[in-house]
Order: C-alpha cells, then structure tokens, then sequence
C-alpha cells in the first residue's frame, strides 16, 4: 500500500489512468475480488472502509492491499444509508485524491458489492476515447420524480444509526432547480477539481447536509446550478435492476446467473450488486467476457447458461 507523500507521476501508456474510490463494509473475499479485477498498475486505488466495519475485516483488507502499489486507505467516515454521511465520504475520497498529487483523469466511485463488465484496458480505452465527459445520471427532480422532493423540501437530522424523528419543512434554496439520479459516477478531473475547489459547492453542502438520501442529488444540484461547464453526460455506466423494496420503494436487486444475459448487453462498464452468499456463480461467468470487446460479445441463453 502505497504512502500518502507520493510525488508526481506520468502514465507510460496513452490511456487515460483512473483514480478508484471503493466504498467497503462487508464480504472482504468479494471485495478482494473485485479489487483484482479492477487493478491496473497504472491507476490509482482508494478503499474507504465504513467505521462499522469490523476490525478483523479492516485489517484482513489492509494486509491485502499491502501487495499492490498506488492503493490507499481513506480515514473511515461513519456512513447512514440516506445520509449525508455518504456525500461526505465521495468529497473526502476527491480530495484525498485530489491532494494526493498524482496524474489521473478519470474518479470512479464503485461499492464494495460492484463489479466491472470489461478489462481495464477495454475501460480505460473507452474513457480515452471520451477524454472530457463525465458520466452521471441527471434528470430534472420535480418534473421526474416529483414523488422524491420531501427528501430536499425537509429538514433532517442524520444520527449515528439513521435519522432523528423530528423533521420540519423548509424554503429549498433560492434560484436552484434540484435534480436527481444516482450515486454512481465517473467524473473528470476537472469536475472533481471545480466541485472541491472552487467554492461554489459550499452552500450546496450547508443545504444537502440535512436532506435525504442526498448522494443521489447533491452532484447533479451543483453540477447543474453553478457555473461548471463541462459536458455532462446522462450516463453512469452501470448495469442495475431495481426492484421495488418496501419503504424504500426500490433498490438494486441482487444478480444471479440468470441475469448474465443481461449483464452483457449495451456498453455498460460496470454492475452491482453482486453478493457471493446469494450467488457465487455468476461473477464466474462474467469474467470469460472482460476481455472481449462491446461489438465482440455475441451471447444467447444457452451460452450464457454454461
């Protein structure tokens, strides 16, 4: 595991390098996993490993990482689901990133539960060739999903275990159009850059603080509200099925074999959620395809089913 006083260093290849954010909690051999085939020698790794992560868990996964240059471990931030918590953790692995001085173009925030669609030479090749853009699901939220606004129109307080029951409704900020879309993003440099540094996000963040679930809005917000002009592309590059959940009216269903057919299909880079307790097969499956081209995948059921 390499020290955070890195100086500065230049790629050998033409590919652009990509600097990892993985957000960790539990399953440390499926993160392992996952972290092998993710690596790159010349990309750049940080894990953030929850607070609740047990001690056994964090260590068996420092040691691991141990093996494996340019990999780093972000002081852990105690994460709510729905919280704010989650944003504050993605600003924090930016500017570790950030400071860290080091070349990279591209941050990719994954869980620990994800897994990449293709080789990181294929990745890495695709994002050369879209060198600029930054992938992220955005959409207008009160034309879209107008059934979301209580989660920005409210104030909430976020606990050490979820939220306080005391909420109250509040004027949302002034000349703002909210939007919404998901967690997960592939960002640029330089929109990192502008998010950390310029200073316009700092009332965002005194805002978004007391919502909810702001992880899946607070980007798009600043991204679309400020004077950020880089080309946003309406895109995560994931592979998800969501299904309906209770209170939480959706959430990401859990992948099996049956769902390689459509893990392979369209040009996403990524997938989740994977969990080996379920299904310790289909991950297997996928990895005879990392290697093969988007236009190269031809797959039918019976294939898929081997």
């Amino acid at each position: 595991m390499a020290d955070s006083d890195s100086s500065t260093e230049k790629a050998t290849s033409n590919q652009v390098t990509i600097a990892y954010f993985i957000l960790v909690h539990r399953f440390p051999e499926q993160f392992k996993r996952l972290f092998k085939a993710l690596y790159h020698p010349e990309n750049y790794y940080l894990v953030h490993l929850d607070k609740k992560t047990s001690i056994d868990i964090y260590d068996d996964i420092k040691g691991f990482l141990t093996d494996f240059p340019s990999t780093y471990i972000l002081e852990s931030e105690n994460v709510v689901w729905g919280g704010y918590s989650m944003v504050q953790a993605e600003l924090n692995g930016m500017n570790y990133l950030l400071n860290l001085n080091l070349t990279w173009d591209f941050f990719i925030n994954l869980s620990g539960q994800d897994y990449p669609l293709k080789s990181q030479d294929i990745i890495r090749e695709y994002l050369t060739q879209n060198k600029g853009n930054n992938f992220i699901k955005i959409v207008d939220q009160l034309a879209v999903r107008p059934e979301t606004m209580n989660r920005i129109e409210n104030h909430f307080v976020e606990t050490e275990n979820g939220f306080s029951s005391i909420t109250y409704k509040r004027a949302y900020l002034k000349d703002v159009i909210p939007y919404i879309g998901g967690q997960w993003m592939i960002l640029t440099r330089e929109c990192c850059e502008f998010i950390c540094n310029s200073g316009e996000a700092q009332k965002y963040e005194d805002y978004y603080a007391n919502t909810l679930i702001a992880d899946e809005s607070f980007f798009q917000t600043v991204l679309m509200n400020t004077s950020f002009d880089g080309v946003l592309i309406n895109d995560d590059k994931r592979a998800i099925i969501w299904i309906p959940d209770g209170d939480i009216k959706l959430r990401p269903k859990t992948f099996t074999k049956d769902d390689v057919q459509f893990l392979l299909e369209g040009d996403n880079l990524f997938a989740r959620k994977f969990d080996d307790n379920i299904d310790n097969n289909v991950i297997d499956k996928l990895e005879k395809y990392l290697y093969k081209p988007f236009n190269e995948v031809e797959l039918t059921t019976k294939y898929a089913s081997r």
